[in-house]
């Protein structure tokens, strides 16, 4: 996915981060799921596929 494609991303953040920038932010975008450092959000972002996010929401459980 190209940067300007996530350009209109809406970013969010966990509630558990304490309001602080020490963590990652995650939009959902078409074909997967974008994830960000909270301290650098024009540092980049990856985006991993549906299943790979949902791969990673069932190790961390």
């Amino acid at each position: 996915m190209r940067e300007n494609e996530l350009a209109g991303a809406r970013w969010r953040k966990s509630s558990h981060s304490g309001g602080g920038n020490d963590c990652v932010e995650v939009a959902f975008v078409p074909g997967g799921t974008a994830v960000r450092d909270s301290k650098d959000p024009e540092g980049g972002a990856f985006v991993l596929p549906a299943g790979g996010w949902q791969g990673l929401l069932d190790s961390l459980s």
